[in-house]
């Protein structure tokens, strides 16, 4: 079997028609929903793209994997997600995004050479790249804020778009009064971009995509990673104009979440993008060129489907679609992701396994407490490999999909998220290493806590499902907090580091070392098996003593 290891870059949870949406119809999402299970309460182990990402391909947590935020390295030798299901027999391919900085200090350390094989895999992530294009080719007086080069910049070039740089030029700007009109700027959002819609981000992921299922020898794991629905929030035509501010969401959020928020939140509510997006006029023009960028990702999911019924690969793929994380669009005063609210920690994921043992589960939704770092252990498991839990810390989604509850399942799940070299720090006063916040979640009671000094946050999303009300500072829900807070720890104490010694290999060395000769702490040697002992028993072949007794007294 193959695996389609799909995802799109801030994708909201509820931005699609099968998650409820009421103006925006995503047909293509819903098909690859109705031929398999699409999972309510899936949570990513960070809301920021690098640390995410590092979690789905490592299947560990943050604090784990340690790369904490966009640009942190993976440190070298991390086993991830390639190196499990190569193991398993299976190859592992990247197309698109990861947003994964390679650890050159590491790799130098070690002498690996980006230019072999391991040292690419090291450099991307433990993936073979197919293409990558990380897909934020941004410019300015220091140069460019991605070093990598840029397959799709290439492509552009190749079709005659002039200029350096026609991502920002053509792919993400539109027209005014014969002016390019950057995509960075919200005003533009409702432009259409200024390129054919086919030679667009989307559509050419979609197209190498279809190349590789074209050419590739299996099994294989195909991460398709796009960039969109990401900022910049524009799209090309006919996706431009497709939807009208009066088919927006309404924002969700209340003035009491502005009066006299937590320090945490207030300061990223006072952020350039939340301020931005408290304006109607930005939300206006931004989320329909969200939904259309949205729109456009659905239509091409369905060449890609249509292209593997085609070619009759459909009964043999694994169908994956989630997201790195969520998008406030204005919500809770907010723009972009960081915090813990759900427009940002929850996200979409549907899972379509084609075998007869997903059969019972076809068009089904399953509200089990779901992390990012579930997909790692799914893919070695649905590969036919055995999960490497002393590495891997995420579980396996086999059994939900195949209809089978498991004995033993999570009952609540963790984000973490690393602010410290973002300016919230310094507004805060806080130091690098205590400017990180954790959530807990059981599905009911949401707990934020903050190193650094700073009182929890809690939700009661049972009664506050829109999470407008902060409980944290209620001493009536001091025992709630207590609570969340044993979670909390329990987590906190869990083994992480232990990763070249599995608990069968831990369990089988358990005396080992007696039968290898060492025999610790015996009175006579009668506590032990004879065979234990052999090579310590028998008469002496020399004699090499000094002092009072002879050779005849030892005889």
């Amino acid at each position: 079997m193959n695996i389609l290891f799909i995802m799109y870059d801030q994708l909201r949870f509820d931005y699609l028609s099968c998650a409820g949406h009421a103006a925006l119809d995503t047909p293509n999402f819903d098909r690859v929903a109705a031929k398999g299970v699409r999972f309510t309460n899936a949570y990513v182990q960070s809301p920021i793209c690098g640390a995410s990402r590092m979690s789905f391909y490592t299947g560990r947590y943050v604090s784990s994997h340690g790369a904490q935020w966009n640009g942190f390295p993976l440190r070298v030798g991390e086993v991830t997600l390639g190196d499990h299901l190569r193991e398993a027999g299976m190859d592992c391919w990247l197309l698109g995004k990861t947003h994964m900085k390679a650890d050159a200090k590491g790799m130098a350390r070690l002498g690996l050479s980006p230019d072999s094989v391991i040292g690419a895999r090291q450099a991307d992530c433990g993936f073979d790249s197919w293409a990558r294009d990380d897909g934020l080719w941004g410019v300015g007086p220091d140069g460019y804020y991605d070093q990598k080069r840029s397959p799709y910049n290439e492509f552009l070039k190749s079709k005659g778009y002039d200029g350096d740089n026609p991502w920002a030029d053509y792919a993400n700007a539109g027209v005014k009064d014969g002016e390019i009109a950057s995509g960075w700027m919200f005003k533009n959002a409702d432009k259409p971009a200024n390129i054919r819609e086919e030679h667009s981000e989307t559509p050419w992921l979609t197209s190498e995509t279809i190349r590789f299922i074209d050419e590739a020898e299996g099994p294989w794991c195909a991460h398709v990673s796009f960039i969109k629905p990401h900022w910049p929030y524009i799209v090309p035509a006919p996706y431009h104009d497709m939807y009208g501010h009066n088919q927006t969401q309404g924002p969700v959020r209340d003035p009491s979440e502005r009066d006299d928020p937590h320090p945490v939140l207030a300061a990223y509510q006072d952020t350039r993008v939340a301020q931005a997006f408290q304006r109607d006029e930005v939300r206006e023009k931004v989320i329909p060129a969200y939904m259309g960028l949205i729109k456009q990702c659905d239509d091409q999911l369905g060449r890609l489907l249509d292209h593997l019924e085609a070619t009759g690969k459909m009964d043999d793929t694994m169908i994956v679609l989630t997201s790195d994380h969520g998008d406030y669009l204005g919500d809770h005063w907010l723009g972009e992701k960081d915090f813990f609210h759900e427009a940002s920690v929850k996200i979409p994921l549907i899972v379509c396994d084609p075998r007869e043992s997903a059969n019972t589960t076809r068009g089904s939704t399953c509200d089990a407490l779901v992390e990012a770092i579930d997909l790692a252990a799914t893919f070695v498991d649905a590969a036919g490999g055995a999960v490497s839990d002393h590495i891997i810390e995420g579980r396996s989604l086999m059994p939900w999909i195949c209809g089978e509850t498991p004995s033993e399942w999570r009952d609540c799940v963790i984000s973490e998220y690393d602010y410290s070299v973002t300016p919230r720090a310094e507004v805060l006063g806080v130091a690098p290493r205590d400017a990180r916040m954790f959530m807990v979640f059981d599905g009911r009671w949401k707990l934020i806590h903050f190193e650094g000094g700073f009182r929890p946050m809690l939700f009661d999303l049972a009664s506050d499902p829109d999470e407008f009300t902060d409980l944290g500072p209620e001493e009536t829900h001091a025992p709630q907090i207590d609570r969340m807070y044993e979670h909390l720890g329990h987590w906190g104490r869990r083994m992480a580091q232990r990763v070249t010694r599995s608990d069968a290999e831990i369990m089988a060395m358990r005396g080992g070392s007696m039968r290898r000769g060492i025999l610790p702490f015996l009175v006579d040697g009668s506590e032990v098996p004879d065979d234990l002992t052999q090579k310590y028993r028998g008469p002496a072949r020399q004699f090499h003593l000094d002092g009072p007794e002879t050779q005849e007294e030892n005889q």
